[in-house]
């Protein structure tokens, strides 16, 4: 049975840091990208951002890359989603994703996490 596992969610400043975690087991972590949703109250689920299966490759929506930085650790079998410069419009539960091919699409993600919520407050 696979399970994603997220952490590291909860209340903080706008301008702070998060580091949001995913556990995976029940897969061959390392065949499998791994990436984040987020879905804030009232809106679509967005992808966040990705990470290959050699984590040599991370694929992020427009405009998010450099305040968020997707790495993963193939011993610990987890992929880490380091969020800075936090803002308000961040608020959202993110969503741990997992699936064979890169992204590719809204319709991608074979596996989710229940999700963990992150609070940024102004």
């Amino acid at each position: 049975q696979v399970q994603l596992v997220e952490s590291g969610g909860g209340l903080v400043q706008a301008g702070g840091s998060l580091r949001l975690s995913c556990a995976a087991s029940g897969l061959t972590f390392r065949r499998y990208t791994m990436g984040w949703f987020r879905q804030a109250p009232g809106m679509e689920r967005e992808f966040v951002g990705a990470v290959d299966w050699s984590g040599g490759n991370t694929t992020y929506t427009n405009g998010r890359q450099g305040r968020f930085i997707i790495s993963r650790d193939a011993a610990k079998n987890t992929v880490y989603l380091q969020m800075n410069s936090l803002k308000p419009e961040d608020t959202a539960v993110y969503y741990c994703v997992a699936d064979l091919p890169n992204y590719s699409g809204p319709s991608w993600g074979l596996y989710w996490g229940q999700g963990t919520q992150v609070t940024v407050s102004s």
